[in-house]
C-alpha cells in the first residue's frame, strides 16, 4: 500500500502533530478525569485565513433570489478581529422550478476539516457543558446548527442563538443539551443526546423568512466549562484577536445564567447538511 500525495503533504504532518500536541496535553493535565478548564476553540477570525474554512449557502443555490457573504474585518481601535455575515433576504420563488415551495433562507458553517494521521478530524466537546460565541447581532432569528458523526446524516442540532443587546458585542452561551435535533426542517422524536464526541461542523443560519437585509458579525466560537463573562466587560475595543481572550475566559467570575432557548417549531429548518 501506498501513501497519496494528499497524505504525504505537509499540511498532513502539521494538522497530525497539532492533534498529538492536543491530545498529550490533554493527557499530562489528567483533564480527561477532571472537569476541563481551559476552553476549547471550534473556529475564531484573527485573519483574513480563517474564511477558507467556512462556507456560505442560501436559497440562491436552489434558484432562489436571497444571497449571502461573508467577509473578514481585521482588528481595529474599537473592535476584535471578526467576520461579517450579511446579505439580503427574499422570499421571491424561482421561476420554472414548482417543487421549490419555500425560499427565504441563508446561512454559513465550517467545512469538513482534512484529515490527520489519527484520522478523520472531528471535535470532541463532550467534556464541555456550553457552546460559546461572540457576536454583534442586529436581532434576527438566527440559530446555530451542529452537525455530528450521527447515524443519519441529515440530522442537524439546532438552538435559537439569542442576542441580548443587538448592535453591541456580548458573548452567548448556549448549553449543549439544550440542542435540538432536526432533520429536514423538522424536529425529530426521539430527541436523542447529541454524538458530542464526534461534531463535525459549527455554522449559524438566518430562517426568519423576514425580507431585507442582515447583518451578523462574529470574532470566535468555542466551547465551554465557564458560565462567566467571557472578559468581566461589555467593552472590547483593546482586545487584539480572539486568541489572546483564552485566559481572560479562564479568570471570568463566574455567575450562572440561563435563557429560555426553545424557539417555536414552525422556526426551524435544515441548514447546510451537505
Amino acid at each position: 500500500m501506498h501513501c497519496t500525495p494528499r497524505l504525504l503533504a505537509p499540511g498532513f504532518w502539521k494538522r497530525s502533530l497539532d492533534e498529538f500536541k492536543r491530545q498529550s496535553n490533554i493527557a499530562i493535565k489528567l483533564e480527561g478525569i477532571r472537569k476541563r478548564t481551559t476552553p476549547f476553540p471550534l473556529i475564531h477570525f484573527d485573519d483574513a485565513s480563517s474564511l477558507e474554512a467556512c462556507k456560505t449557502m442560501s436559497d440562491a443555490d436552489v434558484g432562489g433570489f436571497s444571497h449571502a457573504s461573508l467577509d473578514y474585518i481585521p482588528p481595529s481601535s474599537s473592535e476584535p478581529a471578526h467576520v461579517r455575515f450579511h446579505g439580503n433576504i427574499s422570499l421571491d420563488l424561482p421561476p420554472n422550478r414548482p417543487e421549490i415551495q419555500r425560499t427565504g433562507y441563508a446561512a454559513w458553517r465550517t467545512k469538513d476539516r482534512p484529515p490527520t494521521l489519527f484520522g478523520k478530524s472531528l471535535w470532541d466537546i463532550d467534556p464541555y457543558k456550553y457552546l460559546a460565541l461572540r457576536v454583534k447581532s442586529d436581532g434576527r432569528a438566527y440559530f446555530v446548527n451542529l452537525q455530528t458523526e450521527s447515524i443519519v446524516p441529515t440530522d442537524i442540532h439546532q438552538h435559537r442563538l439569542y442576542s441580548r443587546t443587538p448592535g453591541e458585542w456580548e458573548t452567548v452561551l448556549l448549553k449543549f443539551r439544550e440542542f435540538e435535533r432536526t432533520n429536514y426542517g423538522m424536529v425529530v422524536e426521539p430527541q436523542r443526546e447529541m454524538l458530542r464526541e464526534k461534531v463535525r461542523t459549527v455554522g449559524i443560519g438566518l430562517i426568519d423568512r423576514v425580507p431585507g437585509p442582515f447583518d451578523l458579525q462574529i470574532s470566535g466560537i468555542w466551547a465551554t466549562n465557564d458560565a462567566g463573562e467571557e472578559t468581566g466587560r461589555k467593552e472590547v475595543a483593546d482586545e487584539k484577536s480572539f486568541g489572546a481572550r483564552w485566559k481572560e475566559i479562564e479568570e471570568a467570575e463566574p455567575g450562572e445564567r440561563e435563557k429560555a432557548n426553545r424557539p417555536p417549531e414552525n422556526e426551524k429548518i435544515l441548514l447546510g447538511k451537505d
